[in-house]
């Protein structure tokens, strides 16, 4: 069965472009993203891992691990590092995963248990676009599936991340479009008596059940 928010990130041993990891000791207390790819050489995925080393310092910012997966071997991954950063301008700067038996991706329920390597339909490959945020509780905080034809957009994660970190500290959450810096709704968990303590200012409030206050500071 495929993961489900709020799961524990199935862990597992892997070979990687950085050498072998155990996912649970390598993830530590941070945050983290891991995205998957079908196959290696294809042009959709040589522009995502491209972009997400050219944005890593991003991640970085925000205290989050970065690591990607593709259902081929390790040596494959190398070799295609180099056309990634010839056409995108950065090669992967951070681990990426070698699934060539597809293990993981069955773990984490991107492909059938009957899937064999070398044996895929397009229609396997296809399962293999996932992505995964992972907070330091090592929960499943957000999973994004993408088609083979669209390109994942990365800037959106990075948006995710803002709130998710926001809202693990404070008794808010984000409205629609919501970007860094903007105000915020007070949880529906919090009642009007505790929220007068964490905001004695007040709060904008449309509706009863809409209350609006300026986005907390960081801790």
């Amino acid at each position: 069965m495929a993961v489900q928010l709020g799961d524990t990130a199935p862990d597992f041993t892997a070979d990687t472009t950085e050498g072998e990891i155990k996912f649970h000791d390598w993830l530590g207390d941070s945050w983290a993203v891991l995205f998957s790819h079908p196959k290696d050489f294809t042009p959709v995925c040589t522009t995502e891992l491209g972009y997400m080393a050219n944005i890593k310092p991003e991640f970085d910012r925000r205290g989050v691990k970065l690591i990607g997966l593709s259902a081929d071997p390790v040596a494959d991954h190398k070799k295609w590092a180099s056309d990634i950063k010839e056409t995108q301008g950065a090669a992967p700067n951070y681990p990426v995963i070698g699934d060539g038996d597809l293990s993981i991706s069955k773990l984490y329920g991107m492909l059938p248990a009957e899937a064999q390597p070398g044996k895929r339909t397009p229609a396997d490959n296809q399962t293999v676009r996932n992505v995964y945020v992972i907070g330091p509780d090592k929960k499943i905080k957000l999973i994004l599936v993408y088609p083979m034809t669209t390109g994942r957009n990365f800037d959106e994660v990075l948006r995710v991340i803002d709130s998710l970190q926001l809202t693990a500290n404070h008794k808010v959450a984000t409205p629609v479009n919501w970007k860094q810096g903007e105000d915020v709704i007070i949880s529906g968990s919090v009642s009007n008596d505790d929220a007068k303590k964490l905001w004695p200012d007040g709060w904008k409030s449309p509706k009863p059940y809409i209350r609006i206050v300026p986005q907390p500071a960081s801790k």
